[in-house]
């Protein structure tokens, strides 16, 4: 499969600069930081590095409410740096993606700030701005144009009280959404894209990019949403925001205006909450040139009920019935991004690991099937090492609006303010921010100052020196799991199918790659317990052992020892 496209063989690894490495001791990440853990990262093998936010930014939502699109906040670095980092990785054969943050600004972007300064303005109309319902009072309960619930708790409409009108904000009062329905507004951010694109920028990954076009009315009316138990006394809006009625034309416009005609064309990837398999085929076909692969939530919010804090126990089969609708919905047409980790989400080896005595069997069992995937994978900075939660004691130790936020909103509600900060522990974003641990020395090698936040006390043990030659280690093993995808055709282009899809305890599929040389086909095993359990697959007895996370040779293709992983390989000729 020679002419496919050069992402489909490749490995991402996600960078959360201010938690990467700090170079000047401030305590806080930056790009200089990167620039001297780029041999890291070319030792990992990975492709493709995805750097979170390094605009400038107050810094309310952790980067994600931009005030300048086109620079980098000093607390980072300069542009100079960023040009030395894009040369340092394009030298080493990675890629940069940067993240694009175009549903929202910070309220103390030039263009919010012209906005909200008189109801003539020029750029009143780039942003949603709506009077209060009728017959009610600016400020009064209940008020606002619409009853939708923000990501990080209370209304999504803000008052100004200088004009008496609203404006919307789907995350923090400091991220007013951008109106694309206003083509000025869409101009001006594919200006900005191509200015990164002539700076040698790689591409982007497009934050909640499905949530651009709202259903406005033909009156300008927005739909109130539905009054549920996670939201009360609000309403959910996504029926009114997730892929509304012109997402398509939009995205198509964007690959117009700043890809067309470009010898390389930059890889795009649509973080795409609540996007379904059938609007996945839709985004991602090539034919309709919109987006190269989309970003999607469903796996990572089996063990949620109503909201994100409402922990459920993790059941296999409920990940392998959404694994396998995905694999199986975007075979012919379409790509997805493969991950466990990101900035948003909590540690895996101890969200569905065990974090314990085995640590590094399940962070290796889980990288392995995950990675055996037909998709994109992804690496978050740490998972390489099985970096786990973070022990927080107290919610002084968190600094994460969203779990900041959800505590206040939820012990003013009269909830129990331990069992708040018990899911806060389990879920909370801050568990993937906290510093990436390089060495024993102090703070984990990853600041000589004081910490932004604190440093898992677990580094001593969890650390990069300690690993990167070993060959026992999370890190060793990672390396080989992405070998195996840039050297096994079957990886990146095999067929899918998945094996014992009510089976608790274990996860099997198998992949099938053919070509004029013949067919390879894989096999590869997870255990997702602490215990040995049976495998019931025939006739791979015999077949090449390919990968495994244990040191020594099993017994038998069919028994699994505690969180074990296999890869098989058997082939036939054409």
């Amino acid at each position: 499969m020679t002419d496919a496209p050069w992402w489909r063989s490749a490995v991402v690894y996600q960078i959360y600069p201010r938690s990467f490495a700090d170079s000047d001791g401030d305590g806080i990440g930056d790009l200089r930081g990167i620039i001297d853990r780029v041999d890291h990262l070319a030792r990992l093998g990975v492709d493709v590095v995805w750097l979170s936010p390094i605009y400038p930014s107050p810094q309310d939502d952790a980067g994600y409410d931009i005030s300048d699109y086109e620079n980098v906040d000093p607390t980072f670095g300069t542009l100079a740096d960023l040009d030395e980092l894009i040369a340092t990785l394009h030298d080493r054969g990675i890629k940069l993606v940067m993240d694009l943050v175009v549903n929202h600004t910070s309220d103390e972007h030039p263009w919010f700030v012209e906005s909200r300064s008189d109801p003539q303005s020029a750029k009143r109309d780039w942003y949603f701005w709506r009077p209060p319902r009728a017959g009610m009072e600016p400020g009064q309960p209940g008020a606002e144009p619409t009853n939708w619930v923000s990501f990080f708790s209370g209304p999504a409409w803000t008052l100004d009280p200088a004009t008496g009108e609203y404006y919307l904000h789907l995350f923090a009062r400091k991220q007013p959404d951008l109106n694309w329905e206003n083509p000025q507004v869409r101009s001006a951010v594919y200006r900005m894209m191509r200015g990164w694109v002539q700076r040698g920028v790689d591409g982007f990954r497009m934050d909640v990019v499905n949530f651009i076009s709202k259903a406005v009315g033909p009156d300008g009316s927005l739909p109130d949403g539905v009054v549920q138990p996670g939201t009360a006394p609000y309403g959910d809006g996504s029926a009114g925001y997730i892929c509304g009625p012109r997402i398509h034309e939009f995205l198509a416009e964007m690959n117009r205006e700043v890809f067309a005609g470009l010898s390389t064309v930059p890889i795009t990837v649509g973080e795409m909450p609540g996007v379904t398999v059938e609007d996945a085929v839709l985004f991602t076909d090539p034919a309709r040139a919109e987006v190269d692969m989309v970003f999607q939530f469903e796996h990572v919010s089996l063990d949620q009920g109503a909201t994100k804090w409402d922990v459920h126990p993790f059941r296999l089969r409920d990940l392998k019935a959404s694994f396998g609708r995905w694999q199986a919905g975007l075979a012919k047409t379409g790509w997805n991004s493969l991950y466990w980790n990101n900035h948003d989400q909590p540690r895996i080896v101890s969200r569905w690991g065990d974090d314990g005595a085995y640590r590094v069997q399940s962070a290796t069992m889980l990288a392995t099937v995950l990675h055996l995937h037909r998709g994109t994978p992804y690496v978050y900075q740490g998972e390489e090492l099985g970096m786990r939660n973070m022990p927080f004691a107290s919610i002084a130790d968190f600094r994460d609006i969203e779990s900041l936020n959800h505590y206040a909103v939820a012990v003013e509600r009269g909830e129990d303010p331990e069992q708040v900060l018990a899911a806060l522990r389990v879920m909370g974003r801050d568990n993937a921010r906290t510093p990436v641990q390089w060495d024993a020395s102090p703070h984990a090698g990853f600041t000589t100052g004081t910490p932004w936040i604190g440093v898992n006390p677990d580094y001593p043990e969890v650390n990069a020196a300690a690993q990167v030659d070993d060959p026992g280690s999370v890190f060793s093993h990672y390396r080989r799991v992405i070998a195996l995808r840039h050297d096994e055709p079957a990886v990146a282009h095999g067929d899918f199918t998945m094996l014992l899809p009510d089976d608790d305890a274990v996860y099997a599929f198998t992949r099938a790659y053919t070509d004029d040389r013949g067919t390879v086909e894989l096999l590869v095993l997870g255990n997702f317990t602490g215990d040995e359990v049976r495998a019931e697959v025939d006739g791979w007895n015999g077949a090449e052992l390919l990968l495994g996370n244990y040191p020594d040779a099993p017994d038998g293709v069919e028994q699994l020892r505690p969180w074990e992983a296999r890869v098989y390989r058997r082939t036939f000729s054409s």
